[in-house]
Formats: structure tokens, sequence, C-alpha cells
């Protein structure tokens, strides 16, 4: 067992967001840099894939792992035991999404358990997506900033990929956070989802 920060976290915890992390940096990388199965795996395709990935595993591993831990602190904050569980399937889904042109990212959830209310879960619901939007706005900040180079396009991969992780998560459907946030509140729902949806449109048209 370690703790951080007060938070407690199993070896396997670790393990999962460790792997999970991993698997989404490497689904996007595909997503944004897909392969050219007509001219195959060449050298200079592999030597592109470095420096992205790298991005990648800033972006989306800030993104990915500032949302699990949202969901986890604040299901903590309502007495509950919350851990992050990997779903190893849909891991795999997601590389194989990335290399089909699409990106299912589900890499897994943070579950919880105790006595809460239907309030309660809607909170620990939305902490995540909510974390995204935040961090969508720190990394436009940084993009305005750095004016250009590196940091300004490890910047923009920033805010697209929290925007896609928030609005993704926001989606009513299955497991994801947006159906937990609806059937707990629709205003809720509109007023986390249709901000991000606007901002990421506005944010591709613009730069």
């Amino acid at each position: 067992m370690f703790q951080v920060a007060g938070i407690r976290f199993a070896r396997s915890e670790l393990r999962d967001l460790t792997v999970a992390w991993l698997a989404l940096a490497l689904a996007f990388t595909l997503f944004l840099e897909p392969i050219q199965f007509s001219e195959g795996l060449t050298a200079e395709y592999v030597r592109s894939l470095g420096p992205l990935f790298a991005r990648s595993l800033v972006t989306v591993g800030t993104g990915f792992l500032l949302h699990e831990l949202a969901h986890k602190v604040v299901a903590i904050r309502f007495g509950q035991l919350a851990a992050f569980r990997a779903d190893y399937s849909m891991l795999g889904l997601a590389i194989a999404s990335g290399v089909a042109g699409f990106l299912i990212a589900a890499p897994g959830a943070v579950y919880h358990r105790g006595r809460i209310t239907k309030r309660q879960n809607g909170i620990v619901a939305v902490a995540g997506p909510v974390t995204n939007a935040g961090l969508a706005v720190l990394f436009l900040a940084g993009f305005l900033i750095a004016g250009g180079g590196f940091v300004a396009e490890l910047c923009r991969m920033g805010v697209l990929i929290n925007v896609f992780l928030g609005v993704f998560n926001m989606i009513p459907f299955g497991p994801l956070d947006g159906r937990t946030v609806l059937d707990w509140s629709g205003p809720v729902f509109g007023l986390v989802l249709i901000p991000q949806v606007l901002f990421g449109v506005a944010f591709l048209a613009w730069f």
C-alpha cells in the first residue's frame, strides 16, 4: 500500500493506472499518426512515432490520471472506499480503434462502495470531466503564452486531448460518467457538456 497526499493506492491500482496510461498514450499516438498500410511500417514512420508518443504520455497522462484521481478523491471525501481498476479488454480496443482511425477511450474506472446519495454519486461522476475542462483551459493558456514551437504544440495537443476526454466521458451511455450525471441532474449535464463541445469546436476553428 502506498500513500500520496493522504490518498492510499494499492500496488495493483498503481499497476492498472500505469498500464492504462501507456495504452491510452499509444492509442492516441496511432490515431494522430495513422499507419499507411499501403506503404507498410517504414523506418521513417516508426521514427515519427517517438516524439508524438512522448507528447501523448505527457498530455494523455495528465488528462487521464487527474480525471481518475478526481473521481477517487471526491468519492473518498464522501466516505467511500475507492480504487481505479483497468479494463484490459477495453484497453486493447482503444489501441485497435486508434489504428482503425477512431478512438474508444474507456480504459477502466474508479470503483467505489459505501453509502452514498444520488447527488453525491453524480458529483463523483462529474468530477472527472470537470477536471478535463479545467486542464483544457490551462493548456490553452500555455499555448497562447508559448506562441509557437515545441511547447505550443504540446499545449495544443493537451487542449484537444482533454476536450476529447471530457466530452467522451460525458456521453450518457453505458458506464461512462455522462449517464450517471444525467440521471442526477439534466442542467448540470448540459452545463458541463455543452461548453466543452463549443470550446473544442472554437479551438479547432481558430487554431
